[in-house]
């Protein structure tokens, strides 16, 4: 199981630490460190379109003008930390933030 996010957001860490205590081999790929493939991009764009932009994130806010008005592909390419997050994946699903009916998606 991949946990996208950033080892600073609370939301991920949380994640992280309910999905491993209930038994999920949970590692966290750091979209920053080692930000998304096209391809990967493409994927999570299909699945949740423009949901993936966290458009009340300080970050979103401090980018220019230009670039807050680009196609969500290309405001996660300027700038990774726009995602919303957490994205779980497990190959077989997606689920993107972390909530009580997320939690239970996972059974963490």
């Amino acid at each position: 199981m991949i946990v996208y996010g950033l080892p600073t957001c609370s939301d991920t860490t949380r994640a992280l630490k309910s999905l491993r205590a209930a038994g999920h081999d949970a590692t966290l790929r750091d979209i920053r460190a080692d930000p998304l493939t096209e391809a990967e991009r493409a994927a999570l764009l299909h699945e949740f379109g423009d949901r993936l932009i966290d458009r009340k994130s300080v970050v979103w806010r401090g980018l220019s003008a230009w670039i807050r008005e680009a196609e969500a592909e290309e405001q996660l390419v300027h700038s990774p930390a726009v995602m919303a997050r957490p994205v779980i994946a497990d190959g077989a699903r997606m689920t993107l933030g972390w909530d009580e009916e997320v939690a239970a998606i996972w059974g963490a």
